[in-house]
């Protein structure tokens, strides 16, 4: 009974902790009904572009976009590594699928610092250059969007400071990362760069190991309950950001003046020292399921240090990384051969928050009213599957919306349509329902 406890609390649900502030939250209704599904697999970690014609999937963990039709039930290949589609899909870093004028999207390419215009149709249209080569990995793997006014929005990635060096006889010193940065503007036609705010991000801290070959793996520690914030772009083209040690909205018009919206109500849920251990354990566990059945991404050449990416899950956090630098072949093993994956590192209990926050990252969604879907962490058990708050423009919550069993929504379509991956089993498939 203990085990089974505290792993309903990695997975998002309640011990018997007390709960501080609880307030009126409202009732929950369930989403409409779903009208389609993929018989087509995809991963887990997708991005989509819905449209009148169908829907874009950036399939990452397998290096390809892929175009279904408005039923879901047929798909066409528009890129991927093979030399069918022009090897149009970066073979050593994911790529990031947003929105851009009318029905086309933008597909950016860190790896060779250019962006595909794809067409409604799902087509390849035409190549554009990166309007800042020094953010590519930024807008590649940090997340952008288009703002509809020839902006593109993205949050700075968290470079380290300080770099690796030698002490006087001592220890490697290991860089130091910000727990927070810019929020980026960057007109498309004059390249020039502003600031619109600053975000919250999971601080990240890593561990070095020597490896059996004499080479080094440097490893982050995962913080399964870090107190982040997060942005998405409105259709009128102003921004919101979702503070996540408070639980409020703050809108950035596109005007440039700022609002900041009252608090949400939550039910705050405090956490033990006793449940902070608890807590670890179960994720610890359940992410080993996890990376069993999807191995981490890996980035980097023959010849040069090798970084893997580890997705995140199983009770949140982000991903881990590791870094495996040494001689033989990519991440120092003889051969070329690929290294050992490392073993999980967590961060120590005393260092997760005192009160459950009220999401992970990558947890807000925007339909097409402008509305704000925010995935939350319940504290509470709850039947059935996630639940989601929905946020207006004002920063309001206006009602709270469950979705199936192992779904997650993925975005919103024409006409009220949800779009959502499912896992059935060892499997995940494109699902599309009704708002109501």
């Amino acid at each position: 009974m203990r085990t089974t406890r505290y792993l309903g609390l990695a997975l998002g649900l309640t011990v018997a902790a007390g709960v501080a502030d609880a307030q009126d939250r409202g009732t929950i209704r369930q989403l409409g009904p779903v009208v389609a599904k993929s018989t087509e697999p995809i991963t887990n970690n997708v991005t989509i572009r819905p449209l009148a014609s169908g829907v874009l999937v950036n399939d990452a963990m397998k290096r390809r976009v892929i175009f279904f039709d408005p039923a879901l039930s047929r798909f066409t290949m528009v890129a991927d590594t093979t030399p069918e589609t022009g090897n149009a899909y970066p073979n050593r870093m994911p790529g990031s699928l947003i929105g851009f004028k009318g029905d086309s999207s933008l597909f950016f390419d860190a790896q060779s610092l250019s962006m595909l215009v794809i067409d409604p149709a799902g087509k390849i249209a035409r190549v554009m250059s990166l309007p800042s080569s020094q953010d590519a990995m930024a807008m590649g793997l940090q997340g952008a969007s288009y703002d509809g006014r020839g902006n593109i929005i993205y949050r700075a990635a968290p470079f380290p400071t300080g770099g690796m060096r030698f002490g006087q006889g001592g220890p490697m010193h290991l860089p130091e990362f910000p727990d927070s940065v810019p929020l980026l503007r960057i007109n498309m036609a004059t390249r020039v760069r502003d600031t619109l705010a600053w975000v919250r991000v999971q601080k990240i801290k890593m561990e070095m190991t020597p490896t059996a070959n004499g080479g080094m793996s440097m490893t982050s520690q995962i913080n399964p309950l870090p107190i982040v914030d997060e942005f998405a772009v409105l259709p009128d083209g102003s921004v919101a950001l979702v503070r996540g040690k408070d639980y409020h909205v703050d809108f950035v018009n596109a005007d440039g003046t700022k609002v900041s919206a009252a608090k949400i109500p939550f039910d705050w849920q405090r956490l033990t020292d006793e449940d902070k251990v608890a807590l670890i354990d179960s994720v610890k566990a359940a992410r080993e399921r996890m990376l069993a059945a999807n191995p981490p991404v890996t980035l980097g050449g023959a010849g040069g240090p090798q970084v893997s990416l580890g997705g995140a899950g199983g009770g949140g956090g982000g991903p881990m990384i590791n870094i495996q630098i040494g001689p033989g072949g990519p991440g120092g093993t003889p051969g070329g051969a690929r290294p050992t994956p490392p073993q999980m590192v967590f961060v120590p209990p005393s260092e997760l928050p005192d009160y459950k926050p009220p999401f992970f990252a990558g947890a807000s969604r925007v339909d097409t009213e402008g509305n704000l879907w925010i995935r939350t962490i319940p504290t509470k058990a709850i039947p059935g599957g996630p639940v989601y708050d929905v946020i207006n423009r004002k920063g309001e919550l206006v009602e709270r919306v469950q979705i199936p069993v192992n779904s997650t929504i993925a975005g919103f379509g024409p006409n009220g349509a949800v779009y959502m991956t499912v896992r059935e089993g060892d499997n995940t498939f494109l699902q599309k329902a009704s708002v109501r």
